[in-house]
């Protein structure tokens, strides 16, 4: 079977990286999630990974405790790219070449986010991990990854979560909870259903770039998902 894409932007939160940890990165988690990506490779699509940094440090929350918002966000744009390294350093562990880009210019550690190279390296079969946001205060790391599927062009963006879908409500918390197989961005911001923030939804809609949300926990998701499965919520007008 043929992926159902070429080139795609997957997200991972910080908090996803830290498995039954309190904080900081599980090792076996980081690992798991590096195969992950290395099968989606090896099916030939080219890959982005945007990671956040909330195992390491939360700009609201820093701003919470006495650290003004632009300061804490810098610090959480800092906290991402450990994160980049990391999950850099556990893909090359299995043999697959990766290139770490970074909105925020730190010659020693990475390369310098450019569009055009960003594209090369996809179009040569490395994954291209982008640190450090869009590289500005005031915006998630859920808008980098909608801002860098559409700079380089890639079809969708995949949410990796850890639930299985878009819910109604908190299926952790509620037996009842809906999913849905599939919802529109009008109707996820109507409900107020938090799939992304306000921006990075925006931007994907008026870029028509679909959302896979799905659960990156259960090894293999991210394949089955690229190869038309039913393992994800897409939204998508």
């Amino acid at each position: 079977m043929s992926p159902i894409y070429r080139r795609i932007v997957l997200k991972l939160s910080g908090e996803a990286l830290m498995g039954t940890h309190q904080y900081g990165i599980d090792p076996a988690v980081l690992r798991a999630f590096a195969e992950d990506v290395k099968e989606a490779v090896d099916l030939g699509v080219q890959v982005g990974v945007v990671l956040g940094g909330g195992n390491i440090f939360r700009g609201v929350q820093g701003a919470a405790a006495g650290i003004d918002q632009v300061s804490g966000d810098h610090m959480g744009m800092l906290a991402t790219m450990i994160n980049c390294i990391a999950f850099q350093n556990a893909l090359e562990s299995i043999g697959v070449p990766v290139r770490l880009q970074t909105a925020i210019k730190m010659d020693q550690i990475a390369e310098q986010f450019v569009r055009r190279r960003a594209i090369r390296h996809l179009e040569k079969g490395r994954v291209v991990v982008f640190g450090a946001g869009t590289g500005n205060p005031f915006f998630t790391t859920d808008t980098a990854a909608v801002l860098r599927a559409v700079e380089i062009d890639a079809e969708a963006v995949l949410k990796g979560t850890r639930v299985d879908g878009v819910y109604d409500k908190d299926p952790e918390k509620h037996a009842d909870a809906i999913r849905f197989p599939k919802i529109t961005f009008k109707e996820s911001l109507q409900r107020g259903l938090r799939v992304m923030d306000l921006t990075a939804l925006t931007m994907a809609q008026e870029n028509s770039r679909p959302i896979h949300v799905f659960d990156m926990n259960q090894r293999g998701n991210l394949r089955r998902l690229l190869l038309g499965d039913d393992v994800a919520t897409l939204v998508k007008d």
